[in-house]
């Protein structure tokens, strides 16, 4: 099993910036893929950013230039670094893994489609204002 623990978001204002982190514990050693997921009220969830332990990396276009994902694997952790947060960016935010050991290249297998990973956080809320 994995747990999941997402870093506490916040509110700031339209061209600020937030890092939220995401914590593992548990069964998560090699063969694993990462990623951002957030949901709006009254929108559908969407992918953010996912990265995987052969450091592929994605991220969905609305945010392309303005967030980082990185992961530091001694601490299982990743990281969504958001800068230059818009309005819609407001959303509470998602952090879910998928696991399987030894895969390879799992971001690929998995993309950004939130029904096909395994373990997910409790989410955080990030709201950004005009």
């Amino acid at each position: 099993q994995v747990r999941l623990v997402e870093s506490e978001g916040g509110s700031v204002q339209a061209g600020g910036s937030l890092r939220l982190s995401c914590v593992a514990s548990g069964s998560i050693y090699s063969g694993y893929v990462m990623a951002w997921f957030r949901q709006a009220p009254g929108k559908e969830r969407e992918g953010v950013a996912g990265i995987d332990d052969d450091d592929n990396i994605r991220y969905t276009d609305s945010v392309k230039g303005r967030f980082t994902i990185s992961r530091d694997h001694a601490k299982k952790t990743v990281y969504l670094q958001m800068n230059n947060l818009k309005p819609d960016d407001t959303a509470m935010y998602y952090c879910a893994a998928a696991v399987v050991n030894g895969g390879r290249h799992l971001l690929g297998v998995f993309g950004l489609d939130y029904e096909k990973y395994n373990f997910y956080g409790q989410g955080t809320q990030v709201t950004v204002s005009s």
